[in-house]
């Protein structure tokens, strides 16, 4: 099992910046990769940004030039840094790890619970 707690979100204006953060416990060994989602009022949820245990990263389209994902390991911890921000940016932001047992080879999804980030003026 695999606990994620994510922190970070809030209400910023148009073109501010927030940091989140998801601190991952259990059976961290597991995780291959780490991602970031998020899901807008009335939309599907969307893959934001993906990072790997060796740190190659992925982003969406949407979101190349303004968000960066970042890893510390030592803290078992998985950042988004989200810059000049939109107001279609405006979401509740999921933290996801991706496991597998090596056993099995079973893989498995985490989330976290969410975090919303508003951005108005």
């Amino acid at each position: 099992q695999v606990q994620l707690v994510e922190s970070g979100g809030g209400l910023v204006q148009p073109g501010g910046s927030l940091r989140l953060s998801c601190a991952a416990s259990g059976s961290i060994d597991s995780i291959y990769a780490m991602a970031w989602y998020r899901q807008a009022p009335g939309k599907q949820r969307e893959l934001v940004a993906t990072i790997t245990t060796v740190g190659g990263t992925n982003y969406a389209d949407s979101v190349k030039g303004r968000f960066t994902i970042s890893r510390d390991n030592a803290k078992n911890t998985v950042y988004l840094q989200i810059n000049t921000l939109r107001p279609e940016d405006t979401a509740d932001y999921y933290c996801n790890a991706k496991s597998m047992n090596l056993r099995s080879g079973v893989r498995r999804d985490y989330w976290g619970q969410g975090t919303q980030v508003t951005v108005s003026s």
